[in-house]
């Protein structure tokens, strides 16, 4: 199996797939979700694109290590893969906390970075979010994940018009956050509230092309959030899925893949302006 061995010990699992000579996707799951959770991404993307799909420290076939978490080596554990894999640049797709590495990415390794594309993602914390995530903590740190288990718990991540039709249990983000370890889990809390709001500063020297994309019934990352993102990145568009919530790429992923896939598209056709 494909492992780094970062400087702290730690290993950090990838997986490379797809298409051999298409351009490569670096794929990055967000808070307490692993590589599984691109699934009704990975065939879609690798008829076109080589597909890097990376296991955050903590979760999947990543270590646990003790910590503390940091998005930044989240970052770094990243473009290690990206490394690893031989892959100079790639278009970095991130969900949620992946969204914000994927933001990290793009301003510290712009060289690495042929595109963005973050979805359900935001820039800052918001006092009612990050009260919220450390609820969240506090629970699994004394109850496990089971505490998240709940329609209350996961209401954040699923969204209603799933909940309606087939319940929480045919999510397959919420399945997979739930199978974290949950001193991960709290590990990588950690880390997104220990992660400055001073990086959105930095937002506007982004060059490379970014699409930003959410669910219109988002409600950890309220479309409020993608049109902030929007406003900061100068080379950015803003795309709403409709009826789609936290999870968009499993909730929607047929609207998903073909927003993303056609951005991707234009990238490579150079379709799209760059800054300079």
């Amino acid at each position: 199996m494909p492992y780094v061995i970062r400087p702290d010990g730690t290993r950090i699992f990838f997986d490379v797939s797809g298409r051999s000579n298409g351009t490569p996707v670096l794929l990055i799951q967000g808070l307490g979700a692993d590589s599984r959770g691109w699934v009704m991404q990975r065939q879609r993307f690798g008829r076109t694109h080589r597909v890097i799909t990376v296991d955050n420290r903590g979760t999947g076939r990543s270590d646990v290590p003790d910590g503390p978490y940091s998005l930044f080596d989240m970052a770094e554990d990243a473009v290690a893969c990206l490394d690893a894999a031989g892959v100079e640049s790639a278009h970095v797709v991130g969900a949620s906390m992946g969204g914000v590495i994927a933001q990290i990415i793009g301003v510290l390794h712009p060289d690495r970075t042929r595109s963005l594309v973050l979805a359900c993602t935001a820039c800052r914390h918001h006092r009612w979010r990050r009260d919220l995530l450390a609820e969240w903590r506090e629970s699994v740190a004394k109850d496990g994940m089971a505490a998240l288990a709940s329609n209350e718990g996961l209401q954040w991540l699923v969204g209603p018009r799933l909940v309606r039709r087939f319940g929480v249990v045919i999510n397959v983000l919420a399945r997979v956050v739930l199978s974290t370890n949950a001193k991960a889990f709290a590990g990588q809390i950690d880390a997104i509230l220990d992660a400055p709001d001073e990086l959105r500063e930095l937002l506007p020297n982004i060059g490379v092309p970014t699409l930003i994309i959410t669910g219109s019934q988002d409600s950890l990352t309220p479309v409020a959030d993608g049109e902030e993102l929007a406003e900061l990145i100068p080379t950015s568009r803003f795309i709403v899925v409709s009826g789609a919530a936290h999870g968009v790429m499993a909730e929607a992923p047929g609207a998903f893949n073909n927003a993303v896939l056609a951005f991707l598209a234009e990238v490579d056709a150079g379709n799209l302006a760059v800054a300079s």
